[in-house]
């Protein structure tokens, strides 16, 4: 049995307080522990005091405000709880469907969508135990000097693993941060960088607080899919966003925007380019499945970062853009 080391937890109520015990030097968050504390058995990381977000309630709201345009996701409401909430079904399927996918039942109900934004990069080198890690000598992103996956290579390529941070992406939201300096509103898609050792811009002294999701202006569809070698626990191997903005609400319709995120390649997600070449086809032209599932292909080139062959996984891509798109399609 993997043990935890030896740390202290404190179980604030109110923000402010959370942030005077992050300053603490070495101090983690930990809201649901889905993520954190299998990555502290392993000992990947050592920390002093665990902050517990559990009990500070202003982040388990879901608000839409039509108003501003956008429905607020506090960091703490459970994936459970995202996957299952009506406006959440109605507005953003795509992110219902990932925050139901995550895992299993026991776990969505622990692991909140903050936790699933912020979760730690994944590398098969890494997520190991240390004894394990120790034969090899460890990699950079375990106390060694050498990249298993990129021989040579001098940034850690470990790869995002989160199911809803590519379909966050695809729907344009953004995350705010709050820390003693204050509060700031940053977009997913520029909050995450390529460095598998530290892949987001979040300042040690900050604290996610919630997700803000713009409103659809105009019908659309979205999707969202995933590989992975069983359909529980696992972390996906493989993930793509899709999002297709409509004329009018038929499939029939001419395309206004398409978005496509793929996860799991590296430390950030990658988002398809190219795509705009779509916009005025109709949405139900088998063109347009050809075109994406091409895009992806092409584009996206997965490494041996996480388990099973790169060149397969790539493969697997197009296959799934094609089910997801005929999918929708077919939905009407």
């Amino acid at each position: 049995m993997l043990r935890l080391p030896r740390l202290d937890v404190a179980t604030p109520t109110d923000l402010d307080t959370a942030l005077a015990l992050l300053a603490t030097p070495g101090a983690r968050l930990v809201a649901g522990g889905t993520d954190i504390l299998p990555n502290l058995k392993h000992r990947l990381g050592e920390p002093p005091l665990l902050v517990s977000l559990a009990q500070i309630t202003r982040l388990r709201d879901i608000i839409e405000e039509p108003q501003a345009g956008v429905l607020r996701i506090g960091a703490g409401v459970t994936l459970t709880q995202t996957s299952e909430h009506a406006r959440v079904r109605a507005l953003f399927p795509s992110l219902a469907v990932a925050a139901g996918q995550v895992a299993s039942p026991l776990i969505r109900n622990m692991g909140t969508l903050g936790g699933n934004v912020n979760l730690d990069t994944r590398c098969r080198y890494v997520n190991q135990t240390d004894f394990w890690r120790s034969a090899i000598g460890g990699c950079l992103k375990s106390g060694g000097t050498v990249c298993h996956v990129v021989p040579g290579g001098r940034n850690c390529v470990a790869a995002l693993s989160s199911d809803c941070v590519p379909v966050l992406m695809s729907l344009g939201a953004s995350l705010v941060m709050r820390s003693p300096n204050g509060t700031r509103e940053v977009p997913v898609a520029d909050y995450f960088v390529a460095d598998g050792l530290r892949n987001t811009v979040r300042n040690d002294d900050e604290i996610t607080t919630e997700i803000r999701v713009p409103l659809p202006t105009m019908p659309r569809r979205t999707a969202y899919t995933k590989w992975s070698v069983r359909q529980s626990i696992d972390f996906p191997l493989l993930s793509v966003a899709l999002r297709f903005d409509l004329e009018h609400d038929r499939v029939s319709a001419a395309l206004t925007d398409v978005r496509v995120v793929v996860g799991v390649l590296g430390a950030r997600p990658r988002e398809v380019t190219r795509l705009e070449e779509l916009r005025g086809r109709a949405f139900n032209d088998p063109e347009v499945i050809k075109a994406v599932a091409e895009r992806v292909h092409a584009q996206c080139k997965p490494l041996e970062n996480v388990p099973y062959e790169a060149p397969y996984r790539r493969e697997m891509l197009p296959v799934h853009v094609r089910r997801a798109i005929a999918a929708l399609v077919a939905a009407g």
